[in-house]
């Protein structure tokens, strides 16, 4: 997870820190055939975009790696990049940090992480009057 978000965060600077490099896609392109050649499978033009979003998304590295929660306990995170795919879709940063530190607290699998975010989760706990019963 951490060489993801460094490899995002190297596309990032290459791109003079825009969203899109002035010349499109031709370094992604580059970067992936390169990175393949060096490092094997799973450097496709796809997934470096998705580290390039994974930064962007998550800017400050500790917030990816110690969180602390409202009643005080702070911990390291342990999510896969499967579930840090799932959260970068969360536009709400909000939503995102809610489902970050249950994600962590309760040990959500991909699966359950994803069926929390389609079923609005954060958005039901927020308007719930009694929110430790729909927990």
């Amino acid at each position: 997870v951490e060489a993801y978000w460094n490899i995002g965060k190297s596309i990032i600077e290459e791109q003079g820190g825009n969203e899109k490099a002035e010349y499109g896609t031709g370094l992604l392109k580059e970067l992936s055939k390169q990175m393949t050649q060096d490092f094997g499978k799973g450097f496709t033009v796809s997934n470096l975009k998705n580290m390039r979003q994974f930064y962007r998304t998550f800017p400050i590295r500790q917030t990816l790696f110690y969180l602390t929660f409202p009643n005080g306990y702070a911990g390291g995170s342990d999510l896969s990049w499967t579930l840090y795919r799932l959260l970068m879709r969360v536009e709400n940063k909000n939503a995102r940090e809610f489902y970050m530190q249950e994600a962590v607290k309760s040990q959500w699998s991909t699966r359950q992480l994803e069926r929390q975010i389609n079923s609005f989760f954060y958005e039901r706990v927020l308007s719930s009057k009694n929110k430790e019963q729909v927990a």
